[in-house]
């Protein structure tokens, strides 16, 4: 059974908004960080936003003011509201968890991770 399932990718254009959602099969990640990663093609992954266990959020530099994660611990769902999307925000983006507080933006200390979900912006 999958830990994490990622859903909400497509294809729009460039100023459209999209919504990533992520569902958890385990409340095992509440006490750590949750987190979006993406990779877009001939590119190293890269941390587009995270969420602590405490509510505090990290956003590259590149997305801040345009992106925004969220957490309903109820539904044990990890959202990404992603809003003025670009061309160079398309790449397979990746729900990611790990059940330890603190770095979590760091990609190489997450223990869990989705299938991945295709964003892809037009111009």
């Amino acid at each position: 059974q999958a830990q994490l399932a990622e859903s909400g990718g497509g294809s729009v254009q460039a100023g459209d908004s999209l919504r990533l959602s992520c569902v958890a099969a385990t409340t095992a990640y509440s006490s750590g960080c949750m987190g979006w990663f993406r990779r877009a093609p001939g590119k190293e992954r890269e941390g587009v936003a995270a969420i602590d266990s405490d509510g505090s959020t990290s956003y590259a530099d590149s997305v801040k003011g345009r992106f925004t994660i969220s957490k309903d611990n109820a539904k044990n769902t990890l959202y990404l509201q992603m809003n003025s999307l670009k061309p160079d925000d398309t790449a397979m983006y990746y729900c990611a968890a790990k059940p330890r507080r603190g770095r979590c933006l760091g990609a190489s200390l997450y223990d869990y991770w989705g299938q991945g979900t295709q964003v892809t912006v037009s111009s």
